[in-house]
C-alpha cells in the first residue's frame, strides 16, 4: 500500500509543469520532479538529501535560510508564500531568474515546504527586450506613435518625447486623437489619400506631409508607416515614424526656385569650364537669342559666340581671373555672333565659381543693342520734342496776345458805356409820377439787368487775365463775417424771381476772419447768384454758416435745376457749361474763378448735385490765411 501511495505521489509530482522541490524544516532536498531535473540538470538520486544551497548562488544561502525559517515559523497564518526576482543555480553553473512559491505542509508531525519553482529566463529575457525597445523608442530623434487600429478613429495610443517636441502638442492634446489634427485645415493634400489608402488595406506606406505645430507653424516630414497584426493576421495597430524634413524641403524649394530664376532670366545666361572653356549650361535667354540648341552649345566654348576675339586674347584679357584669380569678377562689352552669323553688342558680367569640385564661370550677357542705339534715338526725340514745344509755346504766345487785346478791348470799350448807363438808370429812377412809369420802370429793369450782366462778364475777364499773369495782389484784413454776408445778400435780392426768398444764415454775428474781404464777397456772391439764376420762383435758397478751429464752412443750397451727372466732372473747367443752362446766359468762368481764389487762399469748394432737384456748394476757407 505504501509503495502505491508512493507510486501516485511521484505520478503527481511529474504530472506538474512547474519544478517541485521538497526540503525537510532543515532544508534538505528530499524530492523533485521530473522538470526540476530538466531545469537544474541533477538526477534525483544526486540531489536528494542535498541542502537547497546546492541550487542557489553563494551570495543567496544566508538570507534565504533566514527568510525560510522565518516563513516556517509564520506557517500557519500564511499558507502559501511567493517571491520574485530570485536566481537559482545550475549544476553547470549557470544562474537563472527564477520565480518561486512556497507551500508548507506537515506529515507526520513533521514539517515540509514544496516549492514550486518556474525559470522565466525567457520572460526575463523578453521583459528585457521591451526595456530596450521603449528605451529606444524614447531615446528616438525620430518622431514616433502607435495607434490602435481596432478602435473607432484609429486613435494614438503611444507617442515618444520626440514627437511632442516637434509638434509642440501637450499629452491631453495627443492621445485617443486622431493623427489628422497635425493638418490643421490643410486636409486635401495628395499625400493624405494615399495614407488612408494604405490604412483601408492595412498596408504600410511612406508619404511626405504638411503638418501643423501647435502654434500654427508649417513643417514638413516623411511619414512612414507599417500595420502591426496578431497571430491572425488582423491589424491591430500601426506604427508611425516621422522625420522631420522642413529644411531638406525649404532648400528643394530654394535650389527650384534659383533654378527657375536661371531658366526664366530675359538675360542670357552661360556656365562654361574654366579650363576647357566648354558649355556646361545656358538658360532659356541665351538659347533663344543665340539661336544655338543646348545639345550645339555644349560642343561649343566661349569662344565659339565672340566675333572679336580669339583664345590668345580671351585668356590675356582674363588672365586675373581665369589664372592668378586676383579677381573674382569683370564687366566689359562684347560682340556675339549668333548662328545666323548676326552679331549684336553685349554687356559681360563674368564671375568665378566652383561646380562640385570644378572651377567654372558664370557668364551674365545683356544685349545692349537698343542702348547702343539710345543715343540716335533720344537725339532724335529731344529734337522732335523741342520742335513741339516751340510750335506750342509759339501757340500759346499767339493765344495769349489775342486774349490780352481782346480784354484790354473789353476794359476800354465797355467800360465808359457802362458808366453811362449807370447814370441814366439813376435818373430814369427818379421819374416816378409820370403816366408811363411802369414802362420805364420795366426798362429800367432790363437796363440795371443788363448792366449787371456786362459788369460781371468784364470783371471775369479782368480776374482771368490778372490770376494767369500772376498779377493779381491779395488783401488780406480782419473783418466781420456778417458785412460781407449783408453785402453778398444784398445784391442777390435784387436778382431775386417772384416769390423766391434767402434764408439768412444764423449765429455769424461774432465771428470775425483775416481774409480778403474783397475775393470773399466775388466768392459767395458768384455761387449765391448761380443759385438764385438757376432756381425757379417760389422756391428758397439757403445759407448756412460753421466754423471749427481752423476754418469757416459756407453751405449754399437750392432747390433749382441743378447739374445732370455726367457733367459734375467739368463743371470748374474754364468756359464749360453745362447742358441744361446752355440757353441761358453765361460764360463759364465764374466757378474756374471762385476755385482758383479759394486755391490761392488755402480753400477748397466740393458741389453735389441732382438734376432737377437742386445744388449744394460748401465752400471752406481758413479764419486766418497764411502770408509771407
Amino acid at each position: 500500500m505504501i509503495r502505491q501511495d508512493q507510486e501516485i505521489f511521484n505520478i503527481l509530482l511529474d504530472a506538474v509543469s512547474e519544478a517541485v522541490i521538497i526540503v525537510d524544516d532543515k532544508q534538505h532536498i528530499m524530492e523533485i520532479n521530473g522538470t526540476a531535473e530538466t531545469i537544474f540538470g541533477y538526477a534525483k538520486a544526486e540531489i536528494k538529501g542535498k541542502p537547497l544551497d546546492v541550487l542557489m548562488p553563494s551570495n543567496y544561502h544566508e538570507a534565504h535560510r533566514k527568510n525560510v525559517d522565518e516563513f516556517l515559523k509564520e506557517y500557519h497564518r500564511t499558507k502559501m508564500g511567493k517571491t520574485t526576482d530570485v536566481f537559482a543555480l545550475k549544476k553547470d553553473g549557470n544562474i537563472i531568474p527564477v520565480e518561486i512559491e512556497l507551500n508548507p505542509f506537515s506529515i507526520y508531525d513533521k514539517v515540509y515546504v514544496m516549492a514550486l519553482i518556474k525559470d522565466i529566463s525567457k520572460q526575463k529575457e523578453t521583459e528585457f527586450d521591451f526595456m530596450l525597445r521603449s528605451k529606444a523608442l524614447e531615446s528616438a530623434s525620430n518622431g514616433i506613435l502607435i495607434t490602435d487600429a481596432t478602435k473607432p478613429d484609429n486613435p494614438i495610443i503611444y507617442y515618444n518625447p520626440a514627437f511632442e517636441k516637434l509638434t509642440g502638442y501637450s499629452k491631453d492634446e495627443i492621445l485617443n486623437k486622431n493623427c489628422r489634427f497635425l493638418q490643421g485645415e490643410d486636409r486635401e493634400q495628395e499625400g493624405l489619400s494615399k495614407v488612408r489608402q494604405a490604412i483601408k488595406k492595412g498596408e504600410s506606406c511612406l508619404v511626405t506631409l504638411r503638418n501643423y505645430k501647435k502654434d500654427g507653424t508649417l513643417f514638413y516630414n516623411d511619414l512612414y508607416i507599417t500595420p502591426i497584426t496578431n497571430k491572425r493576421g488582423i491589424v491591430t495597430n500601426f506604427i508611425g515614424v516621422q522625420n522631420d524634413v522642413t529644411e531638406r524641403i525649404r532648400a528643394e524649394k530654394a535650389k527650384n526656385h534659383l533654378a527657375k530664376i536661371f531658366d526664366e532670366s530675359l538675360n542670357e545666361i552661360y556656365v562654361f569650364d574654366a579650363e576647357s572653356l566648354k558649355f556646361l549650361n545656358v538658360n532659356r535667354g541665351a538659347l533663344q537669342n543665340i539661336g544655338y540648341s543646348i545639345n550645339e552649345l555644349r560642343e561649343m566654348t566661349i569662344l565659339d559666340l565672340k566675333a572679336d576675339m580669339d583664345e590668345s586674347a580671351f585668356r590675356e584679357k582674363h588672365a586675373d581671373l581665369l589664372l592668378s584669380k586676383k579677381v573674382e569678377q569683370m564687366d566689359y562689352e562684347a560682340l556675339f555672333v549668333r548662328q545666323d552669323g548676326s552679331t549684336y553688342p553685349v554687356m559681360v558680367h563674368l564671375q568665378q565659381s566652383q561646380l562640385i569640385d570644378k572651377d567654372v564661370f558664370v557668364a551674365i550677357v545683356v544685349d545692349i543693342t537698343e542702348q547702343k542705339n539710345y543715343t540716335i534715338k533720344l537725339e532724335e526725340t529731344v529734337k522732335e520734342r523741342t520742335e513741339q514745344l516751340l510750335e506750342a509755346l509759339s501757340k500759346e504766345k499767339e493765344l495769349n496776345e489775342l486774349k490780352t487785346k481782346f480784354l484790354s478791348l473789353v476794359s476800354h470799350e465797355f467800360k465808359t458805356p457802362l458808366s453811362g448807363i449807370a447814370t441814366s438808370v439813376m435818373l430814369l429812377e427818379k421819374y416816378k409820377s409820370t403816366e408811363e412809369q411802369s414802362k420805364r420802370d420795366k426798362h429800367i429793369g432790363i437796363v440795371k439787368d443788363k448792366l449787371n450782366y456786362l459788369n460781371t462778364i468784364l470783371n471775369d475777364f479782368l480776374s482771368i487775365e490778372r490770376l494767369e499773369s500772376g498779377t493779381f495782389n491779395y488783401t488780406f484784413t480782419d473783418f466781420k463775417l456778417s458785412k460781407v454776408i449783408n453785402e453778398v445778400v444784398y445784391n442777390a435780392n435784387m436778382l431775386l424771381k417772384q416769390g423766391q426768398h434767402i434764408n439768412y444764415p444764423n449765429d455769424i454775428d461774432d465771428i470775425t476772419i483775416y481774409q480778403d474781404e474783397r475775393i470773399l464777397e466775388l466768392i459767395l456772391s458768384n455761387v449765391l447768384q448761380n443759385a438764385v439764376k438757376y432756381s425757379g420762383e417760389n422756391t428758397v435758397i439757403d445759407i448756412r454758416v460753421k466754423k471749427d478751429i481752423t476754418d469757416v464752412v459756407f453751405e449754399i443750397e437750392d432747390h433749382g435745376i441743378g447739374i445732370p451727372k455726367k457733367d459734375l466732372d467739368n463743371i470748374f473747367t474754364r468756359y464749360y457749361r453745362a447742358e441744361n443752362v446752355l440757353n441761358m446766359q453765361g460764360t463759364g468762368i465764374g466757378l474756374n474763378i471762385v476755385k482758383t481764389h479759394l486755391e490761392n487762399l488755402g480753400g477748397h469748394i466740393e458741389i453735389k448735385s441732382s438734376e432737377n432737384e437742386g445744388t449744394l456748394v460748401k465752400l471752406r476757407i481758413p479764419k486766418k490765411v497764411s502770408h509771407d
